[in-house]
């Protein structure tokens, strides 16, 4: 008489290795995954920066159109005040002047010490 092997299934050893398999695959992920909260404060700063050397250029184009529009601007940490909702919290901006119709380097602080620059633009 045959006998006919009817078990389905998984053998211990199988399982073992694919454990050892998932045990290494995770161990060689889980350093990329660590230093992730830096990155985003960086790309959260430089964010910012953007949105403040674009608020800069769109002031100065409105109140070189029109002296009405936009605001006078002399000083970096001007920026805060043209940005809609003003500078969020936790970001400074280090002062520096500006000239008139003159553009310069200006540098944003934010947490964990991230630090991004952005172009000021003076207008009187």
């Amino acid at each position: 008489m045959t006998q006919i092997n009817t078990a389905k299934g998984f053998t211990l050893i199988e399982l073992v290795v694919v454990i050892v398999i998932l045990g290494i695959l995770a161990a060689t992920a889980l350093p990329r995954f660590i230093d992730l909260s830096g990155e985003a404060q960086t790309a959260a700063t430089q964010g910012v920066a953007g949105a403040l050397g674009s608020a800069m250029s769109i002031n100065y184009a409105g109140r070189m159109a029109n002296s009405s529009k936009g605001l006078a601007v002399d000083n970096c940490n001007d920026g805060g005040s043209i940005l809609q909702g003003g500078l969020p919290t936790g970001y400074t901006i280090i002062a520096s002047p500006l000239s008139a119709n003159e553009s310069a380097t200006c540098t944003l602080n934010g947490a964990s010490s991230s630090t991004a620059s952005f172009v000021g633009i003076g207008v009187n």
